[in-house]
């Protein structure tokens, strides 16, 4: 272990999607013991004060953020590991917050014309009054990930009563347009020292007797048997390498560093096979998980690179954010 940093892995929080953290940061501790790292594990709660004096006490080399969701990759936990001066993995405080706020994001890529869904940001609470898009649309909070709170409003369902009665994110919601088609993931490793850039191409097929949408939702991404990974996906060449371009420019117009994952929806509804679909830039994941379900781990493995070289890349790159 001469010469690598003692890494704390950050792992829980107290976000919508504190199991799959943990879940996350139990592969990561894993994997760096097996390429030879100092390692330990800090559950995150929601003392800060306990988390400050725990990384003082034993200050660590590198933070490992296994963390995802809100306080762990909006921005909150890499402000605090600024202030502390500690060298941590995935994207700063800037490209965190921009990618965690869906509506900022869209923003961003728009400008740097990047292909996004007609949408727009409403009031939860004017929600029930009308539709606010064309029927099919999807609602979305602005400031959660893991598909947290994602939901498809189809003609004839009449259920933006019921969606508002259990809307629990905030005052705003994100509607854009639904998209037909396949959903599809780009996994980038970026540092610009040490750049791998875009991995491949995964489509994904969620498995209805798991998965409780039709959707790529929260039980198709973490239940095993939830969905079904194709890589590289079989879509047209030049949708494919269109998907590797967006998502690389993605994670440079939001400033990410280190290893994220870009969205897609791919409508090849319309069109044979023999030309290009429609892509659609959904989000990008400063905080990918890191679970055996996920799919940068996959993508990753795919181009030769093991889990535990993956998560070693992201310790000694670490210091490669603004």
């Amino acid at each position: 272990m001469s010469g690598r940093p003692s890494v704390a892995v950050l792992m829980g929080g107290i976000s919508s999607e504190r199991e799959v953290s943990l879940s996350s940061g139990r592969g990561v501790l894993s994997a760096l013991r097996e390429a030879g790292y100092a390692v330990r594990a800090i559950d995150a709660g929601a003392d800060l004060s306990a988390l400050v004096a725990d990384l003082s006490a034993d200050r660590p080399g590198v933070v490992f953020n296994a963390l995802h969701g809100r306080y762990g990759e909006d921005g909150a936990i890499q402000g605090v590991l600024d202030w502390m001066g500690i060298p941590y993995t995935h994207s700063g405080i800037r490209a965190s917050s921009l990618a965690m706020d869906k509506a900022a994001a869209r923003a961003m890529f728009s400008s740097a014309g990047l292909p996004v869904a007609e949408g727009r940001v409403v009031e939860i609470e004017r929600f029930a009054a009308a539709d606010p898009l064309p029927l099919p649309y999807v609602i979305k909070p602005v400031n959660e990930g893991s598909s947290v709170g994602v939901d498809i409003v189809r003609a004839g369902s009449n259920r933006r009563h019921e969606i508002v009665s259990a809307w629990r994110y905030g005052p705003l919601a994100l509607v854009e347009e639904f998209v037909p088609g396949r959903e599809i993931t780009v996994g980038v490793m970026g540092c610009n020292d040490g750049d791998v850039g875009a991995l491949t191409v995964t489509d994904i097929t969620p498995n209805p007797d798991v998965a409780s949408h039709d959707f790529y939702d929260y039980d198709a991404k973490y239940a095993a048997g939830g969905s079904r990974h194709v890589l590289p996906a079989a879509i047209h060449p030049d949708a494919f390498a269109d998907a590797m371009r967006i998502a690389l420019a993605a994670h440079r117009v939001l400033g990410c560093r280190g290893a994220t994952r870009t969205d897609f929806r791919y409508d090849d509804t319309a069109h044979g096979a023999d030309a290009p679909g429609r892509l659609v830039l959904l989000e990008v994941n400063t905080q990918p998980g890191l679970t055996p379900t996920s799919l940068l781990p996959e993508q990753a493995a795919h181009r030769g690179i093991a889990f535990p070289a993956l998560c070693a890349w992201m310790v000694e790159n670490a210091a490669c954010r603004a």
